[in-house]
């Protein structure tokens, strides 16, 4: 019987929806870029976001002209005071006080300012060129005239900021699968390219909501819920749900009608949230994936040849050029207690200023992590031993890979401890988790899953342990 866990970290794949936060940032303004060409695409950037704003809307908030106003200087610190105290007030924000929503924080000129938020955000947290190269990159390997989902704060906005023009699909049209669910992004995206591609009307979206109700009905009769996944049957024997698992099972249904109604274009996803329809359709595609319009019966020994090449070629100048097929868990470990606990750079043939942003961290090891996500869904439905060794083999690598680039992300130790407790690999999965919980963003709050994480796994291995008596 094979070993998962399941009690914890229930909404793990879920945590690349707002990988950042509002964290206090340090003042900086455009001279602050050492690149001018990143300068110039991001002043255009913000002035397109400013000019769509102002063309929705006949009265525009004095806040927003504001916020506005700092992002053409390039004012981090102002952006992100404006967009804390926003988000105090916006609709798509838990709040304890609903009365506290402010209306004015919808639609398309609130989409334009939380874009605008998102992209300086990138480059307030981030390294300016890992932040660039990680929205450059995506953007080269995607078609013109194809339909990219972003799904994370970065696969969305810093494509967004980056693309030549994202209002007018230049090269190609940008959305979010995470907001589908939203009725005023359907409107902002109906209003940006509903005369192009097909774009869910609120019909579409009623029925994807209908069609979830009667599928999670069913499957709660039948014990097979998601983990974080909150349905439940009321007194009035009505099916109530809530929680993120839920709305993204909403989106996916929405992303699945965008997908089944434009059929002359070719579609790639940043993940955030897997979705069970398409895991058939997706393909490794450089950073992200490739949702293919047919499903495929394999993942060919090319197409993961590819994938392996490309990210070994892609990680070295950020980790070095240890990381192999033979490279052991414990290496791994090795490797992240001594540069990202210690930051001892003695030996490291990577790139230090890599190593010391986390945000940095974060961005590539989730594009990672979610490619080995894929092979590990096709290592599940393998019927042959030989398939099986094949997925398992690429699915370990592109693992390990999405690890040694982020040692503290919940994603990828959660991920990779199912894997490796699958594959009956107990003692590994524990020193995946103990040199998680080691790294130092790991000591406070921020590490209690991981260390529940630990204690879960000790005592699952001393359980699989023989007794003394041979028992």
């Amino acid at each position: 019987m094979k070993t998962t866990i399941k009690s914890l970290g229930a909404v793990i794949l879920g945590g690349g929806l707002f990988i950042s936060g509002c964290a206090k940032k340090q003042s900086a303004t455009w001279d602050s870029f050492k690149n001018p060409e990143t300068v110039t695409q991001l002043k255009s950037f913000v002035a397109e976001k400013e000019a769509q704003a102002n063309a929705a809307t006949n009265q525009m908030p004095s806040e927003f002209k504001s916020f506005f106003d700092a992002a053409e200087k390039g004012d981090w610190l102002a952006v992100s005071n404006a967009f804390v105290e926003f988000r105090k007030h916006a609709g798509q924000y838990e709040h304890s006080d609903k009365t506290k929503i402010d209306e004015r924080l919808r639609g398309t000129a609130w989409q334009a300012v939380l874009e605008i938020w998102g992209a300086f955000d990138a480059f307030g947290e981030g390294d300016e060129k890992y932040s660039t190269m990680f929205g450059n990159d995506i953007i080269q390997s995607i078609p013109p005239g194809s339909i990219y989902f972003g799904g994370t704060d970065p696969g969305r906005f810093l494509v967004t900021a980056m693309c030549k023009s994202q209002v007018n699909a230049d090269p190609f049209f940008v959305l979010t699968q995470n907001a589908l669910a939203d009725a005023t992004y359907l409107e902002y995206l109906r209003g940006m390219y509903g005369a192009k591609i097909y774009t869910p009307t609120d019909e579409d979206s009623k029925k994807c909501f209908q069609d979830y109700m009667a599928d999670a009905q069913e499957r709660v009769q039948k014990h097979q819920l998601k983990p974080g996944e909150n349905v439940a049957v009321g007194a009035d024997g009505k099916i109530q749900v809530s929680g993120q698992v839920a709305v993204m099972e909403i989106n996916g249904l929405l992303v699945k009608t965008i997908f089944d109604r434009n059929t002359n274009h070719e579609f790639y996803i940043e993940e955030s949230f897997p979705f069970d329809w398409m895991y058939p359709y997706l393909e490794p595609h450089g950073l992200i994936m490739k949702i293919n319009r047919q499903p495929l019966s394999e993942l060919s020994d090319e197409i993961v040849k590819q994938d392996h090449d490309y990210w070994v070629k892609y990680v070295q100048p950020m980790i070095g050029d240890w990381l192999n097929d033979d490279t052991s868990v414990e290496k791994v470990a090795a490797f992240a207690k001594k540069t990202f606990g210690k930051q001892d750079f003695t030996g490291f043939t990577g790139d230090p200023r890599f190593i010391q942003n986390a945000y940095s961290h974060k961005i590539f090891s989730k594009l990672r992590s979610s490619i080995a996500g894929l092979y590990m869904w096709r290592l599940d439905q393998a019927a042959g031993e030989e398939e099986k060794d094949r997925m398992a083999r690429a699915a370990d690598f592109a693992f390990r890979q999405a690890w040694a680039l982020c040692p503290y992300s919940p994603e990828a130790v959660f991920r990779y401890v199912n894997f490796l407790l699958k594959q009956e690999r107990f003692s590994d999965a524990l020193v995946v988790a103990e040199t998680a919980a080691q790294m130092p963003s790991m000591q406070g709050q921020d590490g209690e899953q991981i260390r529940a994480l630990v204690e879960q796994l000790k005592k699952l291995q001393k359980a699989k342990q023989p007794s003394s008596d041979g028992k």
